[in-house]
Protein backbone atom coordinates (compact mmCIF):
# COMPACT_ATOMS: atom_id res chain seq x y z
CA UNK A 1 0.00 0.00 0.00
CA UNK A 2 1.23 3.54 -1.31
CA UNK A 3 1.53 5.54 2.35
CA UNK A 4 2.39 8.76 3.46
CA UNK A 5 4.95 9.16 5.99
CA UNK A 6 5.30 11.95 7.90
CA UNK A 7 7.82 12.60 10.62
CA UNK A 8 8.00 15.56 12.40
CA UNK A 9 11.62 15.87 14.48
CA UNK A 10 11.90 17.62 17.89
CA UNK A 11 14.32 20.59 17.45
CA UNK A 12 16.73 20.58 19.96
CA UNK A 13 16.83 16.49 19.35
CA UNK A 14 17.44 16.78 15.50
CA UNK A 15 20.55 19.88 16.19
CA UNK A 16 22.04 17.61 18.30
CA UNK A 17 21.44 14.77 15.72
CA UNK A 18 22.92 17.41 13.03
CA UNK A 19 25.90 18.76 15.44
CA UNK A 20 27.01 14.74 16.13
CA UNK A 21 26.08 13.56 12.44
CA UNK A 22 23.74 11.60 13.21
CA UNK A 23 20.98 12.78 11.09
CA UNK A 24 22.36 12.78 7.54
CA UNK A 25 23.16 8.92 8.49
CA UNK A 26 18.92 8.30 9.92
CA UNK A 27 17.73 9.79 6.64
CA UNK A 28 20.08 8.14 4.12
CA UNK A 29 19.55 4.53 6.16
CA UNK A 30 16.01 5.33 5.98
CA UNK A 31 15.92 6.48 2.20
CA UNK A 32 17.97 2.83 1.47
CA UNK A 33 15.28 0.61 4.06
CA UNK A 34 11.93 1.99 2.19
CA UNK A 35 13.14 3.69 -1.66
CA UNK A 36 10.08 6.39 -1.42
CA UNK A 37 8.81 7.28 -4.72
CA UNK A 38 8.68 11.15 -3.04
CA UNK A 39 10.75 12.81 -0.39
CA UNK A 40 10.18 16.12 0.44
CA UNK A 41 11.53 18.14 3.74
CA UNK A 42 10.44 21.22 4.96
CA UNK A 43 9.31 23.39 7.95
CA UNK A 44 6.24 22.50 9.91
CA UNK A 45 5.42 24.52 12.92
CA UNK A 46 8.62 24.94 13.29
CA UNK A 47 9.62 21.79 13.49
CA UNK A 48 12.43 20.14 10.78
CA UNK A 49 9.30 17.59 8.84
CA UNK A 50 10.00 15.08 6.35
CA UNK A 51 7.28 13.56 4.25
CA UNK A 52 8.01 10.32 2.12
CA UNK A 53 5.49 8.79 -0.04
CA UNK A 54 6.49 5.26 -0.06
CA UNK A 55 4.87 1.24 -0.83
CA UNK A 56 4.90 -0.47 2.70
CA UNK A 57 4.69 -4.19 1.75
CA UNK A 58 3.55 -4.94 5.43
CA UNK A 59 2.79 -3.03 8.39
CA UNK A 60 4.70 -5.02 10.73
CA UNK A 61 7.40 -2.24 9.06
CA UNK A 62 6.22 0.81 11.05
CA UNK A 63 7.69 -0.24 13.96
CA UNK A 64 10.99 -1.33 12.41
CA UNK A 65 10.94 2.71 9.72
CA UNK A 66 9.71 4.64 12.75
CA UNK A 67 11.66 3.46 16.18
CA UNK A 68 15.00 5.64 14.92
CA UNK A 69 13.63 8.53 14.81
CA UNK A 70 11.47 8.26 17.63
CA UNK A 71 14.36 7.07 19.98
CA UNK A 72 16.84 9.63 17.89
CA UNK A 73 14.78 12.94 17.24
CA UNK A 74 12.17 12.56 19.80
CA UNK A 75 10.08 12.94 16.39
CA UNK A 76 6.12 12.69 16.24
CA UNK A 77 5.10 9.71 13.18
CA UNK A 78 2.15 9.42 11.12
CA UNK A 79 1.15 6.70 8.45
CA UNK A 80 -1.83 8.00 5.87
CA UNK A 81 -2.90 5.73 2.94
CA UNK A 82 -2.58 7.81 -0.20
CA UNK A 83 -3.08 7.18 -3.85
CA UNK A 84 -1.59 9.15 -6.69
CA UNK A 85 -3.55 9.83 -9.76
CA UNK A 86 -3.98 6.44 -11.73
CA UNK A 87 -4.66 5.03 -8.09
CA UNK A 88 -7.63 7.34 -7.99
CA UNK A 89 -9.07 6.56 -11.64
CA UNK A 90 -9.13 3.44 -10.70
CA UNK A 91 -10.67 3.34 -7.74
CA UNK A 92 -13.37 5.57 -9.23
CA UNK A 93 -13.57 3.16 -12.33
CA UNK A 94 -15.19 0.74 -10.17
CA UNK A 95 -17.95 3.09 -9.05
CA UNK A 96 -19.67 2.84 -12.36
Amino acid sequence: MRVLLKVRMNTEKANDAIGNGTLPKLIEATMEQIRPEAAYFTAEDGDRTAYLVFDMQDSSLMPVISEPFFSNLGARISYTPVMNYEDVQKGLSQLR
